[in-house]
């Protein structure tokens, strides 16, 4: 029994290496959301890090700021959620589909 043991320490210190990879390669990622019909862009990497919000002159309406701010938080929200989609694909290739409570 002592070889399975040594066995499955060695494949978890394995998908442990492998996870601390995929995660640095997501954080290189990035996804983009937009609202608005693209009046704002927000692109967001693999951890969820907001890089950079691009807003179409033509959706700037200072009688109307609200609006800008909803397409801004929309965008910003999708974005974070395409992302955390992203990852918990890379991390379905890493871990075959298992879900491990507590991963992401």
């Amino acid at each position: 029994m002592g070889a399975n043991m040594q066995k499955m320490m060695k494949q978890m210190q394995k998908m442990q290496r492998d996870m601390e990879k995929m995660q640095a390669e997501a954080a290189e990622k990035t996804v983009e959301a937009s609202a608005g019909g693209g009046a704002v862009t927000v692109t967001v990497s693999g951890n969820q890090e907001v890089k950079a919000i691009q807003i179409n002159p033509d959706a700037v309406d200072l009688d109307d700021i609200e609006m800008l701010e909803d397409m801004v938080m929309a965008a910003v929200n999708e974005g974070l959620e395409k992302s955390k989609e992203m990852v918990a694909g890379e991390l379905s290739k890493l871990t075959g589909g298992m879900n491990i409570p507590g991963l992401f």
